[in-house]
């Protein structure tokens, strides 16, 4: 197998999928999972075949690709820009249950204006902010009912998304955090109904979120991405163990500085990406953590630095032999800060089976 190379451990992406579709029949909602971590058409059906009910993209391309593949209910989780209804328009008009969202009064009219010249009326969610992390309507933002006024029957639900769970690290926080993300978007949707309109759908939802919630009473549906692989970011959160982590980065020991304790690698930040994900939590792992090549982590040992085509891993706290531990030609394995960052910078995963046969899956890339 050439390096660098995106290993993906189907049995341990499996067991991940099977936990997070337990804890949304546990609490009672549908799982949306959003695709944007793999991008991967047997990622998406395994997700599916453990009861996941339709999906969430990032691009309209992911879109069009798993509708393709036989997907037919999505949702759009990004504020659709006027210049992409035509693209959204003939997804609809081939037979996708597409629905967009907006957080806007002028990104609504574009929409309904759109819909209203080409006789369609579109699918439509208002996203809410539940904390301050990104974009969205406050629940109590007097917009929020000119909003849903101005969508009127193209108005399907409200949704949130929590990114400041990914700042957290402890279950308390985390549960905290998971109740306000529901009590918010509830919020707001009983808003909406207090004035008389309808909002049928509530849809909630990250990785540490969904995994930390005590009730979703009043939500509808869950959604989360990078449950399936995780990655650093997630074990230092505490949602995750080092196990359990399914994409890693297969690279060769290129080289070494011996006197530095250097060991060069081929993955540098075009395999693993720039993301430094967990340098502002507990604990960073540089650009990831170094395991052997059959995925058992080296302690201390991380990936430190990254040029374009060369690693550097190094020891943290201690002096090693490195060239006698780990010479030329030495396969090993990174695990990364973020699945959806380095997963991005491959056209295919080789998914490692559970009787160890490896399959080619191919990624979707761009826009």
């Amino acid at each position: 197998m050439d390096t660098p190379t995106a290993l993906l451990d189907v049995t341990r992406m499996q067991r991940n999928i099977q936990r997070m579709q337990g804890r949304a029949s546990t609490l009672g909602v549908q799982l949306r999972p959003h695709v944007k971590t793999h991008k991967c058409a047997e990622v998406v059906a395994a997700q599916i075949a453990a009861g996941a009910t339709g999906i969430t993209v990032s691009t309209l391309k992911e879109a069009e690709y798993f509708f393709a593949q036989g997907i037919r209910d999505i949702l759009y989780a990004v504020a659709m820009a006027p210049h992409k209804l035509p693209q959204a328009l003939a997804l609809r008009r081939e037979g996708c249950a597409l629905t967009l969202i907006t957080d806007s009064l002028a990104g609504s009219k574009a929409i309904v204006d759109f819909g209203r010249l080409h006789a369609e009326t579109f699918a439509v969610m208002i996203e809410i902010d539940c904390d301050g992390h990104r974009s969205g309507v406050k629940p109590q933002d007097p917009r929020l009912l000119e909003i849903a006024r101005l969508l009127g029957t193209s108005l399907a639900g409200v949704l949130t998304h929590a990114g400041e769970s990914y700042g957290l690290d402890t279950p308390q926080a985390l549960q905290a955090i998971a109740e306000l993300e529901r009590a918010r978007c509830v919020a707001a949707a009983e808003r909406i109904r207090a004035a008389g309109m309808p909002c049928a759908q509530v849809s909630v939802g990250s990785t540490p979120t969904a995994l930390s919630a005590v009730s979703l009473e009043g939500v509808t549906e869950l959604r989360a991405g990078v449950y399936a692989f995780f990655d650093l970011v997630m074990h230092n959160i505490g949602v995750c163990h080092l196990d359990e982590l399914a994409l890693s980065v297969l690279t060769t020991v290129i080289g070494h500085q011996p006197e530095k304790g250097w060991i060069i690698t081929d993955a540098g930040w075009m395999a693993m990406s720039r993301d430094r994900g967990t340098q502002a939590q507990k604990r960073d792992f540089g650009y990831g953590q170094v395991c052997t090549e059959t995925g058992e982590p080296i302690d201390g040992l991380l990936l430190s630095g990254a040029n374009q085509e060369h690693g550097v891993a190094q020891f943290q706290g201690k002096k090693v032999d490195v060239v006698a531990q780990f010479p030329l030609g030495t396969r090993l394995r990174i695990l990364p800060n973020h699945a959806c960052a380095t997963g991005t910078q491959f056209d295919s995963y080789s998914a490692v089976l559970e009787n160890g046969d490896v399959q080619v899956w191919e990624r979707l890339r761009g826009w």
